[in-house]
């Protein structure tokens, strides 16, 4: 078993996920390498890690660009839990195992002092809402010294700003896109954009773009890359006021042309790389200067300090949806990987099935006996009926649908299902009875969606007593009434099933069959009764068989349908 791992967060692999072992393991473009990236900065061998008395050590085997942790070149570091690990353009995240014992010992460190007893003498003495930095600050704040209530007026922006980042329902664009506003607003800029550096080119490219209430802004935003490049080069902040004074930038450069009164660049600085820049303006040029005189600064080192603490909020908001995407790709990588392999492994059994099958008609025919082709033919018959089940169930539970809504009488649809199973059922040894009450009435469903649910519960029920003496399945299908619902019941006899795989056995690939078993059927008839607006119920015991009710409610009129699909509980 894994005792780490290293996920791919940025570069060419993003979303790979790779096990560590005990084993030495090498990092590098080459075959040979337990751990190959295909990044070309990377060299053929580029680092080893290896597990030493329960502990993980990198060491960097003379790469040509070097190996980091952290932002830091190493020759041999110790690893831990969340330590980012760079070759060329492409970082890792690190991930050991919980340390189980260690939250053990904290919680007998731990001691809560019950309500009564005598030892708890605190008392409450202040207490804030927990909208306190949400919304307008209190009117008392704002009779306080200057100074204290500046401090709280940029609490309460980085207290909305850590409400943007958290927040799991928006894209990164409309993430900065809010942040850049609130920027703007707070330090009373013209404009502004945010900056962020391709991971794998790094090159600089304009994510998004905004401006104040009221602000013209048919023109294009001019950005000093003056400025930009300076910032990026130092990792440092600048504020410029009337920057054509400024020594430190060419008075020939793109803030002249431009003519930026004022400016505020600062870095986007993540954890352990920069990964972009916040740019804000003013826009007054230098006829208005003439005409109005000289204005006052808008720009002050308070609002440079705070647009730093907002750039640093947004780079790790940044680092966090690139790390979510690294995980969600990892993720889809694993389960396309689960899926390709559980089918694989199905289609190979049938397909030696198959084999088998044609492996008697061929002797058959060599020999002219008609008894051996008839037995390979129904080997043959039997594996192609599965696949065609297979097939059947993966493109009905991989694409979102409607039902076709059609009236239905469900008694056709059960003594369709019946007499397609009687031949499987007589040769399983399997007694396959079936019953419909009298008072079901037409109702509009999807007759071959339903047709398809009904089918794989009855198919799990007949290889649930396959073998078993007096063996036994029984079809109900009828109306209530009082809930205005249709039904079918399908009982067997068989061992049952045990109550902690009751929870589980709807999840895709999920399988009480074993090898016999695709994980498909139940998930798929779930799934069709969902979309009807219904529900499977399931009541097993071992050793006393199993009973599954699918049941949803009747539809007299097409029109009754249109929302089923959207109730998924």
């Amino acid at each position: 078993m894994a005792k780490a791992t290293l996920l791919v967060i940025q570069g060419v692999d993003q979303g790979m996920r790779f096990e560590i072992r005990d084993e030495p393991v090498g990092i590098g473009r080459g075959i040979g390498n337990a751990i190959r990236i295909l990044d070309t900065e990377v060299s053929r061998m580029h680092a080893t890690i290896e597990c030493a008395e329960g502990e993980y050590f990198i060491a960097d085997q003379n790469s040509s660009n070097g190996t980091y942790v952290n932002g830091l070149a190493i020759e041999r570091k110790k690893l831990v839990g969340g330590d980012q690990i760079q070759f060329g353009r492409t970082v890792f995240l690190f991930s050991d195992n919980i340390d189980t014992e260690t939250i053990q010992q904290a919680s007998d460190r731990i001691d809560l002092i019950g309500r009564q007893e005598p030892r708890d003498l605190s008392r409450i003495v202040d207490e804030v809402g927990h909208d306190f930095g949400s919304g307008v600050l209190p009117e008392q704040a704002a009779q306080q010294v200057p100074e204290t209530a500046q401090m709280l007026a940029h609490l309460q922006v980085l207290y909305r700003i850590s409400e943007f980042v958290v927040s799991p329902t928006i894209s990164l664009d409309q993430l900065l896109r809010r942040i850049l506003d609130l920027t703007i607003d707070v330090v009373g800029a013209d404009r502004g954009c945010v900056l962020l550096s391709n991971p794998d080119s790094g090159a600089l490219n304009p994510q998004v773009v905004s401006h104040r209430k009221g602000f013209d802004s048919s023109d294009r935003m001019p950005v000093s890359t003056t400025i930009v490049d300076y910032v990026i080069a130092n990792g440092q902040g600048v504020r410029t006021t009337d920057a054509r004074t400024d020594d430190r930038f060419d008075t020939g450069q793109s803030i002249l042309q431009a003519g930026i009164r004022e400016a505020i660049c600062v870095p986007l600085q993540g954890r352990y790389e920069l990964m972009g820049v916040i740019y804000v303006d003013t826009t007054t040029t230098g006829d208005e200067v003439v005409v109005k005189g000289q204005p006052a600064s808008k720009f002050t080192e308070e609002k440079l300090r705070l647009t730093l603490a907002i750039g640093r909020q947004s780079a790790l908001a940044v680092e966090d949806h690139r790390y979510q995407q690294a995980f969600v790709h990892a993720e889809r990588l694993a389960a396309v990987g689960q899926t390709i392999a559980t089918l694989s492994h199905h289609i190979k059994n049938i397909l030696q099935g198959v084999r088998g099958g044609s492996y008697l008609i061929d002797m058959g025919l060599k020999d002219h006996n008609e008894d051996l082709i008839g037995k390979g033919w129904n080997i043959v018959e039997k594996n192609q009926n599965k696949i065609y089940h297979l097939v059947m169930d993966m493109l009905t539970f991989s694409k979102e649908r409607q039902p076709a809504m059609k009236q239905t009488v469900l008694q056709e649809v059960i003594e369709d299902v019946c007499e397609l199973m009687s031949p499987r059922a007589e040769d399983c040894g399997v007694r396959l009875t079936w019953q419909t009450n009298d008072n079901i009435p037409p109702s509009f469903f999807d007759p071959e969606a339903m047709h398809r649910a009904v089918l794989n519960i009855v198919v799990n029920a007949i290889d649930a007593v396959e073998g078993i003496d007096g063996g036994c399945v029984e079809l109900v299908a009828g109306f209530k009434e009082e809930t205005d619902q249709l039904y079918v019941e399908v009982s067997d006899n068989g061992p049952g099933i045990p109550a902690d795989q009751v929870a589980t056995i709807f999840n895709i690939f999920e399988s009480t069959k074993g090898a016999r078993g695709t994980g498909l059927g139940l998930a798929v008839s779930q799934k069709i009764l969902r979309e009807h607006g219904g529900e499977i119920f399931v009541n097993s015991e071992v050793g006393q068989g199993s009973r599954f009710e699918l049941s949803w409610p009747r539809h007299s009129e097409e029109s009754d349908n249109h929302d089923v699909s959207t109730n998924d509980n």
